[in-house]
């Protein structure tokens, strides 16, 4: 298994800063709430429903699940964003810990979601296989993964930027990429064996509004983890040129005048736990 170390460090660190948590669900907030609705349909939650939120984060999917009737706990490694879900959904319940070790008994839950945390996890085959063992039989899990690739999407603009104009020194440790578990083969794979059956993938086409062409640079910057890391260190000539190219690229795709509402597509898979032995 590969070295991963450095890379949850990173994340641990930056997720705990109050700034980044309280960026993210600003800035990301308008995208990430689209796919909730996706989430909770996918596990099928409603009254009776035990439902856990692994990654839940500022809370919005939580929201999600708690409005559909289900009783809601949210584990989260970050504390900062664990404040933040905790005001913004009373009504459940929110625990501090390792979404790679859940500290939950076997079969506890009838449906896991993950709302974008995956990538962010060093190992993701080990949640998955958490999630297998937490969920009581017939018990679904699904989960949210924003979409590389996509010709037009805010995240193949900034990062394309980075990579063209960006210095080529500044780099993040080696870690899951950040669309790996998007794709139908990886995550097929780490599904089946973590022990779940018939995955199934849609995309969501979620969206964000801007006001300035160059603005998605600010939301990497001061609202993520990696993107933050990539773009600080840049040297000023370098951080100008990404702001340009960003700017440039948001004009071309989506006309000269603003606002402009981006594309931020999502990918929403989901599965089913397969009978016990």
């Amino acid at each position: 298994m590969p070295d991963f170390d450095a890379f949850h460090r990173l994340e641990r660190a930056g997720w705990a800063d109050p700034a980044t948590a309280r960026d993210y669900a600003t800035r990301f907030a308008e995208a990430a709430d689209q796919c909730v609705p996706a989430l909770v349909s996918a596990v099928g939650a409603g009254p009776g429903c035990e439902a856990l939120d692994l990654c839940c984060g500022h809370g919005n999917v939580a929201c999600g699940l708690h409005a559909a009737g289900a009783r809601v706990t949210g584990l989260d490694f970050s504390p900062a964003m664990l404040d933040l879900a905790r005001d913004a959904v009373p009504g459940a319940t929110f625990i501090e810990g390792d979404a790679m070790a859940a500290p939950f008994d076997d079969a506890m839950f009838d449906a896991v979601t993950i709302g974008f945390g995956v990538p962010h996890i060093p190992h993701p085959g080990r949640t998955f296989a958490e999630a297998a063992r937490v969920l009581r039989p017939d018990g679904r899990i699904a989960y949210s993964v924003w979409q590389g690739g996509a010709a037009a999407s805010v995240f193949t603009i900034v990062f394309g930027a980075i990579a063209e104009h960006g210095d080529p020194s500044v780099a993040l440790p080696p870690g899951p990429g950040a669309h790996d578990y998007a794709d139908e083969g990886i995550a097929t794979d780490a599904l089946t064996k973590a022990g779940f059956a018939r995955p199934r993938f849609r995309v969501a086409p979620a969206t964000c509004r801007v006001d300035a062409p160059d603005a998605p640079v600010d939301f990497f910057l001061e609202g993520t983890v990696r993107g933050g890391a990539l773009l600080r260190p840049q040297p000023k000539a370098a951080r100008a040129l990404i702001r340009r190219a960003v700017a440039d690229r948001i004009r071309a795709i989506y006309g000269p005048h603003g606002p402009w509402t981006v594309d931020a597509p999502a990918v929403i898979v989901s599965a089913t736990l397969s009978p016990r032995a």
